[in-house]
């Protein structure tokens, strides 16, 4: 038996946004979907969807946290643990840059102080349960068919206060041609 890697050489997508191509319809994970990249590497990639609000709220699934932040779908892997991306690292032990503005992680206990203390405002931190996952050339594949559309993250400093509703669709319109047909089609074309 014959086994062989594929091995695809793209520029590392971290700190990039990542849009899912308006033809990735019916996958519930990923369907609409824009990605913050916090990493990419010969290992594989890790990022968090953006747009894709759950109905909960940070105070009603942590105690002791006094904070109604919105919770978001990060992504199908590790969706039993809870994650976050900030603006804060020089108040936030052990964050991880993603870009010039925008970190992920760090001390927890230290976080819910902040929050509790208000001295976070919510526009400070975006929270997701879960996380999007890829493993070595899975993204890389994923995009030479043609899934992703990979573009510089223009909007850093709005992200954690950006409206996830109208975020792939205003992206779409950005990117222009043929993708502007997509901006007004129901998610489900069937209903069309």
């Amino acid at each position: 038996m014959l086994f062989f890697c594929l091995s695809y050489s793209v520029e590392s997508l971290k700190g990039k946004l990542l849009i899912a191509d308006p033809s990735l319809i019916g996958d519930d994970s990923f369907s609409r979907s824009i990605i913050l990249m916090a990493e990419h590497n010969d290992e594989g990639a890790l990022g968090f969807v953006l747009n894709k609000p759950t109905p909960y709220s940070l105070d009603q699934i942590i105690d002791g946290v006094s904070n109604s932040n919105m919770i978001y779908k990060g992504g199908p892997v590790d969706t039993d643990n809870l994650f976050y991306i900030h603006s804060s690292p020089e108040l936030i032990a052990n964050s991880v840059q993603i870009n010039e503005e925008l970190y992920w992680g760090g001390d927890f206990e230290q976080l819910s102080e902040l929050l509790n203390d208000k001295v976070l405002d919510p526009d400070d931190v975006r929270f997701f349960v879960g996380y999007s996952g890829w493993s070595a050339n899975q993204l890389e594949f994923e995009m030479e068919q043609n899934s992703w559309i990979a573009l510089e993250d223009d909007i850093s400093a709005q992200i954690l206060s950006k409206s996830a509703e109208s975020l792939w669709k205003e992206k779409l319109k950005n990117l222009g041609g043929t993708y502007v047909l997509w901006v007004n089609t129901p998610e489900d074309p069937n209903l069309n």
